[in-house]
């Protein structure tokens, strides 16, 4: 029961994102603990799926290869983790936040009557003293989310059950190579030990998917906009900043509720968390929910007409003024002085 599980979604053929990013972590946590990292994979055709999950540090990738777990339905799909986490008892089971994740994370961590943190924005290991019980529970994860509209930040621990299971959204942790030879083992999986015809029951007849038209995770630049632009109207000299500068427009999420911006623009902690070179913040104030999913920008740039505004503590760089003045300014002298 010392093990670490990374559940990995397939995106497109490829190990998805927020998976990297969560066997990054899992790494750095498996370290901690002086145990393996093991990963999870279920789908269907992964031939050769370990190569792109052992550098990142997993020393065993468990694979469930099958036609009835592609595409993802819930049923076999918690089938076989339930099975398998039965059998492995694993300390510690992590997800991503995603559709998948969040379908899949209840499911198996309430028949496996384990405890679950979901959005969670930061994982460590410590320890924990239940002074009415007189224990200390060693080695525990400090399961870290905000809490009260992000007013908090709660740090929730399951002593007793197990697994510890916790959900984290994609771009909240880094994604990073551990070794690119690093090696581990691969365990072939009997789908057919867990899966039962019961769990087929729902079969997907037709499936539609829009590819995202906004790019803000990978953007190296962004433009960002909160309400104190005013209007959508007004989101519009947004747009043309990015346009001249090669950038993305995000958002904050008052913006986002007045209807400025579409919410896959959203930035921040119920939205997207970025790490972009640059980030200019237009009339946004800097409350801790938006700075959460930029505060690792690289430089930040503040345009608002309040000097007070928490925003421009952490700014590299504050203009003081009407955004409806100063953008189309920066807009002028960049064309003007560009190549």
């Amino acid at each position: 029961m010392n093990n670490i599980f990374v559940i990995c979604e397939m995106d497109e053929g490829k190990v998805a994102d927020v998976s990297l990013e969560l066997l990054t972590k899992g790494r750095s946590l498996a370290n901690t603990l002086k145990c393996q990292l093991e990963a999870l994979v279920l789908g269907h055709k992964l031939t050769g799926v370990e190569k792109e999950i052992f550098p990142y540090g997993a020393d065993v990738v468990h694979i469930g290869d099958d036609a009835c777990l592609a595409p993802y339905t819930t049923l076999p799909h918690a089938a076989v983790i339930n099975g398998l986490f039965k059998v492995e008892k694993p300390q510690i089971g992590l997800l991503g936040a995603t559709t998948m994740g969040r379908d899949l994370g209840p499911r198996v961590s309430s028949a496996l009557y384990s405890g679950l943190t979901a959005d969670c924005t930061a994982l460590e290991i410590g320890d924990h003293e239940d002074k009415k019980a007189k224990k200390v529970y060693k080695d525990l994860l400090y399961q870290i989310r905000p809490a009260f509209g992000g007013n908090i930040v709660a740090t929730i621990i399951n002593p007793d059950c197990r697994p510890q299971m916790a959900t984290v959204r994609e771009g909240v942790m880094k994604k990073e190579i551990y070794s690119a030879s690093h090696k581990g083992v691969v365990k072939k999986i009997d789908v057919g030990q867990f899966v039962k015809p019961e769990h087929l029951v729902v079969k997907v007849i037709e499936r539609h998917m829009e590819k995202s038209r906004v790019n803000i995770k990978n953007s190296s630049i962004i433009v960002s906009g909160g309400y104190g632009m005013g209007s959508k109207e007004n989101f519009q000299v947004l747009y043309e900043l990015a346009e001249v500068l090669g950038a993305e427009v995000g958002a904050s999420r008052a913006a986002v509720d007045a209807g400025y911006a579409d919410h896959d623009r959203q930035v921040g902690q119920t939205g997207i968390t970025v790490r972009p070179k640059l980030y200019i913040a237009c009339g946004i104030s800097g409350q801790i929910q938006h700075t959460a999913g930029m505060e690792e920008s690289a430089m930040v740039i503040a345009i608002n007409n309040d000097p007070m505004a928490p925003i421009n503590k952490m700014a590299d760089y504050v203009i003081t003024g009407d955004v409806m003045e100063t953008i189309p300014k920066l807009i002028k002298f960049y064309k003007k002085n560009s190549k």
